[in-house]
């Protein structure tokens, strides 16, 4: 049996859960949030606050799919309770970010500003000119966006400009060296 797949899940109050046929329904004070998952591989138990994933057989599929929807459903219950944040930073000479409505743009380097749209249902903030954070109570979105972010203009390895999220570690290589030409004879 799945170790984490086995974990019972938490209701805390202010947070309902539904469970329908081929989908759970979780709502809280941030929002609702609504996961798929598939009946014939598990079965998902409401009791007394407390919400069980059992797996049904021993397939493969359905060992694999018992971890994966009681992780997905317990990040839900948590993110209608308190949204999830990533926090980017922009690294670089003349870098900067700006929101507008849910329109935001960034100069990171480009002949032109990076206008990126943010989907429904996540929030953003320009904490200064080089920090964005974002929120949401879906922790996928959250990431996704992040990615998607960072991917428009990747740290690089030798002055590690770029947008990065706060606190990563850039591996920095070391530049060509000068004098290239004292090791002929």
């Amino acid at each position: 049996m799945s170790r984490i797949g086995k974990l019972p899940i938490p209701i805390p109050d202010g947070v309902q859960v539904q469970i329908e046929p081929e989908q759970v329904i979780v709502s809280g004070k941030e929002g609702q949030l609504i996961q798929r998952y598939e009946p014939d591989k598990v079965r998902l138990e409401l009791t007394e606050g407390i919400l069980q994933v059992r797996r049904l057989g021993g397939s493969k599929a359905a060992r694999a799919r018992h971890g994966l929807y009681r992780s997905l459903i317990a990040n839900m219950v948590q993110g209608v309770q308190r949204p999830y944040e990533k926090r980017m930073q922009l690294v670089g000479l003349g870098y900067r970010a700006q929101l507008e409505g849910h329109i935001l743009t960034l100069e990171i380097g480009y002949t032109k500003p990076v206008r990126f749209r943010l989907p429904e249902g996540l929030s953003a903030e320009v904490a200064d000119q080089t920090e964005i954070i974002l929120r949401s109570p879906d922790k996928q979105q959250v990431g996704e966006i992040a990615a998607e972010l960072r991917a428009l203009r990747k740290p690089e390895p030798y002055k590690g400009t770029g947008v990065r999220y706060k606190g990563e570690l850039i591996r920095h290589k070391e530049g060509k060296l000068a004098g290239g030409a004292a090791g002929k004879e």
